[in-house]
């Protein structure tokens, strides 16, 4: 494929962290699956290494580079790796990020050191169970009291559930007179009336600690107000895109996992004396597989310098998870059949990569939300053409 943009420093980290993973995150990732949960000490031991939170200002305890490519780098070698399921970018960029675009210093200060560093893991918690891709569903609600907030609901299917040591926690503020008057609020491990529900079993990443959380009167002192109250869903919607590139950058390594796995199958297995990679079918399926995965790659770099530049839109990040979280459920669906009875079989790394598959379709807004907001942006009065001609 088409060369990719990385600087010499990140190549340098894609390596190191290639190492990290194999040392430190690969070994355990089966007992992890067994048990549900990645063990608290893998956060701890990738901050130790400078691999947790990479744009932290050095007063934070990071790097102090925003420059995506280094959280791309992280995200397709994990999924490379088979580590999908430690999913430490939600902590380190999805949540983490939430601090300094509209957290006060003092929070900054409090806990963005030990979010470095590993000792404070994050989480966010917006989906409940009738509220999923329609906040203004939502039924978690929080009323003021005095010096504190009085917090009540309860949350579904949240990433870090168990891990998370602080949950950024999205309630209705105002619900009787404006549905998106939301208030964002940093629900702190050990508070009074916060209590977390099982760890739910998945169809894949199983790894990955999935909770449901209850709050019931919990006091949240004003102090832990994330920005200003009532501005919660606009602080919301505007991480929604890096939010889809994260996604979208994890989907598409993936796929390139379950192409390449299949790749060397069909190279070594044979059928009726020759191997599978010299029917014609084989090639073609996979050519075309290539194809569209090369072509998607170049787009999601494209979007990773948009968003370097502050120039990368809702609508254009929709686009990227839309095409390639459809692409990882589709190479893995590709690598199945091509494996035939194998790939059915755990024990073959493609079987995984497919159960592994399906959320991408649905986690951080479904394929019809995206296809939803795409098509108000090209159906609408302001869309501008490709090509405007005058004849």
């Amino acid at each position: 494929m088409l060369q990719r943009d990385f600087t010499d420093e990140q190549n340098m980290f894609r390596d190191a962290y290639r190492k990290f993973l194999a040392a430190e995150i690969v070994p355990h990732m089966e007992a992890w699956r067994e048990a549900g949960i990645v063990d608290r000490a893998a956060f701890r031991k990738a901050g130790d290494q400078g691999f947790l939170m990479v744009w932290p200002e050095e007063k934070y305890g990071g790097m102090g580079d925003p420059d995506f490519r280094f959280e791309q780098i992280i995200i397709e070698e994990t999924a490379y790796a088979r580590a999908g399921d430690w999913y430490s970018t939600l902590h380190s960029r999805l949540v983490g990020p939430y601090f300094t675009r509209f957290g006060s210093e003092d929070q900054c200060q409090r806990f963005l050191p030990r979010c470095v560093s590993g000792e404070c893991i994050l989480a966010i918690a917006m989906t409940e169970p009738d509220a999923g891709s329609d906040l203004a569903g939502m039924r978690a609600t929080a009323a003021e009291q005095g010096d504190h907030w009085v917090l009540n609901g309860s949350k579904t299917y949240i990433s870090n559930g168990i891990n998370a040591d602080v949950v950024i926690v999205a309630a209705k503020t105002d619900p009787e007179n404006n549905p998106h008057h939301m208030t964002l609020f940093l629900v702190e491990r050990g508070m009074e009336g916060f209590e977390r529900g099982r760890n739910l079993k998945k169809m894949g990443l199983k790894a990955q600690d999935t909770a449901e959380l209850f709050f019931n009167d919990v006091k949240v002192p004003k102090a832990n107000v994330l920005g200003e109250p009532g501005k919660g869903f606009i602080y919301l919607m505007e991480g929604l895109a890096e939010e889809r590139l994260i996604g979208a950058c994890g989907y598409l390594s993936a796929a390139q996992l379950s192409w390449d796995l299949t790749a060397e199958f069909v190279r070594e297995r044979k059928a009726f004396g020759k191997p599978l990679a010299a029917f014609q079918n084989t090639q073609f399926k996979l050519a075309e597989m290539r194809t569209e995965l090369d072509i998607a790659q170049i787009y999601v770099d494209q979007c990773v310098r948009a968003f370097n530049n502050g120039a990368l839109t809702a609508v254009d990040a929709a686009k990227a998870k839309l095409v390639t979280s459809e692409l990882q459920v589709a190479a893995a669906d590709l690598g199945v059949q091509l494996h035939g009875g194998a790939g059915f079989m755990d024990e073959y790394p493609i079987s995984r990569q497919c159960t592994d598959a399906k959320i991408a379709t649905i986690y951080a807004g479904s394929s019809e939300v995206m296809k939803i907001i795409i098509s108000r942006d090209c159906l609408s009065d302001n869309y501008t053409p490709f090509n405007t001609r005058n004849f």
